[in-house]
């Protein structure tokens, strides 16, 4: 029973093995530039992301000294639902590709 199993293992594993990958593969020749202005928007918006915190927390700050609700936390809630997207944008990609 082990040894079936065993085998019908090595057998998924070397059907996947011969699948091949459209996805992999190196940046075509020219697309330096390119690659360098997707490299500097993940940097801004990463940034904007650490700003966003840092606004939300404030706003957390200030609600709370007035005893205001916690909207503060849905806003932080939304900026780091934001920045996991923007972190994980060429997973997302890859994985939809």
């Amino acid at each position: 029973m082990i040894h079936s199993a065993l085998s019908a293992q090595s057998a998924a594993a070397t059907v996947l093995a011969q699948v091949p990958n459209p996805g992999g593969g190196e940046a075509p020749p020219g697309s330096e530039g390119l690659l360098t202005i997707l490299e500097w928007a993940a940097w801004i918006a990463l940034a904007l992301g650490v700003l966003g915190v840092i606004i939300a927390g404030i706003t957390m700050m200030i609600q709370t000294r007035r005893g205001e609700g916690g909207e503060g936390l849905a806003r932080l809630g939304w900026v780091l639902a934001g920045c996991v997207i923007v972190a994980g944008a060429s997973g997302l990609v890859t994985a939809f590709v």
